[in-house]
């Protein structure tokens, strides 16, 4: 009898996946019944905007925490496919920060060239996941909102692909309730022009408040204060912009921090990160993390020790993205088709504790991307996933931290060499501060086709690009 997967999530790693299983049934291999479950309406996971927070049109919990106006944050050289690049997908080769649509159009390419859209059922949120001893079987119970109807299949392997994003870890502080302005979670930040003249606090000390901090100041917020609980970011921000000691207490309209200063404030961001958070899995079957490099209990980064039938893809915390999601699940397709034996749980778990041993003793941003790059290492030396100049990837990476240290406001306008094709990426035909608009069509432009902003036209701008969307 043909084996059953179940694929939760038709994000950036259910479809590596999708392209995994594929890439070998290209090969004639014969490849298992594949279900992948999305419970959007349309593919990418968080790469897929919605304008929408909270809930969405079905009452689910809306999963996107993507914005308008978001730029890649890292080179995509570091993230590129190494079987389909971005230079075959657009046809010659294009800057190496490129907006989400540009992103989500590169995202769609690969697997539209390997048509593996047949295999998603959308609109169907799982509901709830349990596994049988007896009969060795899966049971996936899953809302088709299009029938509105419950329905219940078995599977042989279950691979949870729903990401590690979308939930937010959303503290209080004293005063909250009675604060006369706006709070929301990174989670639900839309558009950066709601924050233009305003006097914004962003609490957390990560990416979510390095970048949503930087779109603010790009559209014109009055002045940016970013709070941290252990280490400021460090970077040498613009004059409207201050770090300060962790929160305190809020009044109606004032913040108190930790160094015994206050200040003015129109409204609070919490980039506060997100939870782990699998509701639809049973007890024995879930994943309990915190956002790190090595999470117990998955062999490999990837196997459930508890239960190696069932699989985790994406749930570190990540300087690699797709690349490594690919590596994921080129190693978990090799697992299913018997090509790659599992050793006992307890060598499982052996291995995972080096791992984490290892992580245990990373004490920096270039310790943590060589860490990761050997993960990748490790798992790509077992399949047949094109090999890539995975040292190329660390060193783009670390001249990338460093572009960011010399100016915070100018690393996106920097080059870099494909480790795919050898390419060197050119230069945007507009520098990132000065780019208000964030479509594919602006980005792709001519540079004779396109009109450079600067100073005082970037409100202006922007508030045509927002009334005319």
């Amino acid at each position: 009898m043909t084996k059953r997967i179940a694929i939760i999530g038709a994000g950036p790693s259910g479809l590596a996946q999708l392209r995994a299983f594929q890439s070998a049934a290209d090969k004639g291999i014969d490849i298992p019944e594949i279900v992948c479950y999305e419970k959007q309406s349309d593919w990418g996971g968080l790469w897929n905007y919605s304008w929408r927070t909270g809930l969405d049109q079905n009452g689910e919990p809306v999963h996107g925490s993507m914005y308008r106006y978001l730029w890649s944050n890292g080179p995509k050289e570091c993230l590129e496919f190494a079987d389909y690049s971005f230079e075959e997908h657009f046809g010659h080769p294009i800057a190496s920060y490129p907006p989400r649509a540009v992103v989500f159009d590169y995202i769609k390419g690969r697997v539209e060239k390997a048509g593996v859209r047949k295999f998603i059922r959308f609109n169907c949120p799982v509901r709830h996941v349990s596994f049988d001893d007896t009969s060795e079987q899966f049971t996936v119970s899953v809302h088709d909102q299009q029938a509105d109807a419950v329905v219940q299949e078995q599977f042989d392997h279950v691979i949870v692909a729903s990401g590690h994003f979308s939930t937010p870890n959303v503290p209080e502080f004293q005063g909250f309730s009675e604060f006369n302005g706006r709070i929301l979670h990174a989670h639900d930040f839309r558009d950066a022009l709601e924050f233009k003249d305003k006097d914004l606090l962003l609490i957390g000390s990560s990416y979510s408040a390095e970048d949503i901090g930087s779109q603010c100041y790009k559209y014109g917020a009055r002045s940016i204060t970013t709070s941290y609980r252990t280490a400021p970011m460090g970077f040498a921000w613009p004059d409207n912009w201050e770090e300060k000691p962790l929160l305190l207490k809020v009044d109606r309209d004032t913040a108190y921090f930790r160094d015994g200063t206050s200040k003015k404030i129109d409204a609070i961001i919490l980039c506060t990160g997100y939870l782990h958070h699998f509701p639809y899995l049973d007890e024995p079957l879930r994943l309990k993390t915190g956002n790190r490099m090595w999470p117990l209990g998955l062999y490999k980064g990837a196997a459930w020790e508890e239960n190696p039938r069932m699989f985790y893809l994406g749930m570190q915390d990540q300087w690699y993205t797709f690349n490594m999601f690919d590596a994921q699940a080129w190693w978990v397709r090799d697992v299913i088709l018997g090509e790659i034996a599992l050793p006992s749980r307890e060598a499982m778990q052996a291995d995972s504790q080096s791992w984490r041993d290892r992580e245990e003793t990373l004490d920096s941003d270039e310790s943590m991307i060589l860490f990761q790059g050997d993960y990748v290492k490790s798992l790509i030396s077992e399949t047949d996933y094109p090999s890539f100049d995975i040292d190329g990837v660390n060193r783009t990476f670390l001249e990338w931290e460093h572009h960011k240290h010399e100016n915070i406001m100018t690393f996106r306008d920097h080059s870099y060499r494909s480790l795919m094709t050898g390419t060197l990426a050119p230069p945007h035909h507009t520098p990132w501060l000065d780019a208000m608009d964030d479509s594919l069509e602006a980005f792709l432009a001519q540079p004779d086709k396109s009109a450079r902003q600067t100073g005082d036209d970037r409100a202006t701008t922007a508030q045509l690009t927002t009334d005319d969307a």
